[in-house]
């Protein structure tokens, strides 16, 4: 049997994020309970990729996670677990075998190549991989559960 694949993947950075975050204040986790905004510059070559983009009222953003804290690890211990001891796959740690970062954030404007949306879990000026618009009907699951946050 022929051995896998495990190649890189080509990625190119698409814009840059801005936040009012370093790492001694991101948070975990950024949600619109927060009052602070984001601003996400594409840079101008991808400004074509944003039409009717502002149609959407909430995107998923991807990002590189370039500033890593630890190695990589397999084995997460979330802040809301209680002392449980997880697979990394089974978290939302940073310290993954591949350094993505996925959010999902309010649009609130659109102007020109840079967005202005809700607050984001990422440093200042993290780089962007993608964008993706959320659709309601497809991208919400209503009878998703919480894992192991559940209770037995």
């Amino acid at each position: 049997m022929e051995k896998e694949n495990r190649g890189q993947a080509p990625f190119i950075y698409i814009g840059e994020i801005r936040t009012p975050y370093d790492d001694s204040n991101c948070p975990r986790f950024a949600d619109e309970s927060l009052k602070d905004e984001a601003r996400i510059k594409v840079f101008p070559e991808f400004q074509p990729g944003l039409k009717f983009l502002e149609k959407f009222s909430h995107l998923f953003v991807l990002f590189h996670l370039d500033r890593p804290h630890q190695e990589p690890s397999l084995i997460a211990h979330p802040p809301k677990a209680n002392g449980l001891e997880v697979g990394v796959f089974a978290s939302c740690s940073p310290s993954r075998p591949n350094p993505l970062g996925l959010s999902i954030v309010r649009l609130k404007r659109l102007e020109n190549n840079e967005l202005i949306v809700s607050a984001l879990d990422a440093y200042d000026h993290t780089p962007l991989l993608d964008l993706k618009p959320y659709f309601r009907g497809y991208d919400c699951k209503v009878d998703a559960n919480n894992g192991w946050m559940d209770p037995p």
